[in-house]
């Protein structure tokens, strides 16, 4: 799945990957990147409860959910958070979400 999102991506684009909640955190701490895409579901510290305290200490991070669960429940949580919300069948909305032009064809 991350390999799909670096390919809708710019290939001119930084990216940083990371494989849970509190990794995200330290990361997004060290490189303040223009966006975050994270998922919800992650062990030890699920998605949005990293959303939730990337942005009490970021309050202007960007920060979009790219997940499997199209759940009216998780849609309202990233609403709260003022978050974007990508079901992985539609990964070609991430980049209207983050402005950037669509670079794969689907």
């Amino acid at each position: 799945m991350r390999r799909c999102i670096k390919d809708i991506l710019s290939a001119t684009e930084k990216t940083f990957e990371c494989g849970d909640g509190l990794e995200a955190i330290r990361l997004f701490e060290v490189h303040q990147p223009d966006w975050v895409l994270m998922d919800i579901e992650m062990q030890p510290l699920d998605g949005l409860s990293a959303a939730r305290q990337i942005r009490a200490r970021w309050p202007k991070a960007r920060i979009v959910f790219v997940t499997s669960h199209d759940d009216p429940r998780f849609r309202e949580a990233a609403s709260q958070l003022q978050a974007g919300f990508v079901v992985k069948d539609h990964l070609e909305l991430i980049n209207q979400i983050i402005g950037k032009p669509q670079s794969l064809k689907w």
